[in-house]
Parts: C-alpha cells; structure tokens; sequence
C-alpha cells in the first residue's frame, strides 16, 4: 500500500538572523500569528492517520496550533550538532572558520563533535522506511526545517552536497508518496 506522507515545516521560533544550532525556544509571536493564518489551508492533514512531530518545543507548538494532536517522534530529532548547540552560524563562523567550511565540504565530517550530515540523513532517511504501510494511507509530520531537508534527500537519492541548496521556509509542505525505499516527491497543483 502506498503511503502519503506530508511534511510541514515548524513556524518560526525567533527572529531568521537569530536562528541557533538545535534551537529550543518555542515560537514567538510572528510564528503563533503565521501559524493561525494558514492553519485552514492544512485543516485537511488532521485527518491523517497518523500525525507525529519533532520533539522541539516549536514543533509540537506548531502541530498544536493546526489542530494536528501529533505524536511525539524522537525520531525527527534536528541534527545533533555537539558544542555548536545553541550558536547561530555567524558565531559559529566567527569563531571557526576553517570547522564551518569543512562541515560544508564534507558531509561525514562533524567537527562540532555531534552527528555529521551524512548520519543525520540517513537517520531521517531510516524513519521514512520504517513508516507503516499496513493500512495507513496518510501521515501528517510537523519537524525542523533540517529535518524536512534531510527526509528530502533521502526520498529524491540526491547527494547530500545538495542539502545546501534546499531552502525550507516555515510553514511550508512538502508530500512524499511511495514505499520504504521507494519514494517520490508530489506537487500539488494551487487551489
């Protein structure tokens, strides 16, 4: 049986210039306000069999706020990103410029100390082919923006150089139908 999965990426937790390795603040006021604004346009992902969410505290914030009631999924975790936590990448480059630009080159290197991108990947990419597929149709999954880039990858068999060039905003969605290991991504045409 073919599985719709949905992924929705959490509303904004703070400010785009302040935005931190593994942030864990909840969402501010703009992402509350963003979230009530399209909260209709998503309405019909409530119905989903499953709904699940990262554990950060925007996320399930966001699957709250659109009525989703969602799960929490250890599993859609953002990257482990070791002594980086909580930095925003202009500190982070301010500091080590040569560990950013080999964490960028390279995608099994993680001179943070945390997870590399390749693992984290692949990790999402080993979610994704553990959904069940016995009569579940439709999963609805709030998670990071970094989460919704790397399930993207996976889905598509793209090089994880490509990460960088996958822009998630919040608030946006993205269905991947298929089975484990056989996914594909699907547009849907605008209402």
């Amino acid at each position: 049986m073919t599985v719709r999965l949905t992924l929705v990426a959490a509303a904004r937790g703070s400010d785009p210039y302040d935005e931190r390795f593994e942030d864990d603040r909840p969402l501010d006021r703009d992402g509350w306000y963003a979230t009530r604004l399209v909260a209709h346009a998503l309405l019909p992902l409530c119905a989903a069999d499953l709904r699940y969410c990262s554990p950060t505290p925007r996320s399930r914030a966001t699957g709250e706020a659109l009525g989703f009631a969602p799960l929490i999924q250890p599993a859609l975790r953002d990257c482990d990103m070791g002594r980086w936590r909580g930095h925003t990448l202009a500190e982070v480059a301010a500091r080590e410029p040569a560990a950013v630009d080999a964490w960028i080159a390279d995608p099994r290197a993680a001179p943070y100390g945390g997870e590399p991108l390749l693992a984290f990947i692949t990790r999402i990419g080993g979610w994704l082919d553990t959904r069940p597929a016995d009569g579940i149709v439709a999963i609805a999954a709030v998670a990071e923006p970094a989460v919704v880039r790397a399930a993207l990858l996976y889905a598509m068999k793209a090089p994880p150089r490509m990460y960088w060039y996958v822009d998630v905003r919040p608030l946006s969605t993205v269905t991947l139908t298929g089975t484990p290991g056989r996914w594909s991504l699907r547009l849907d045409a605008a209402a």
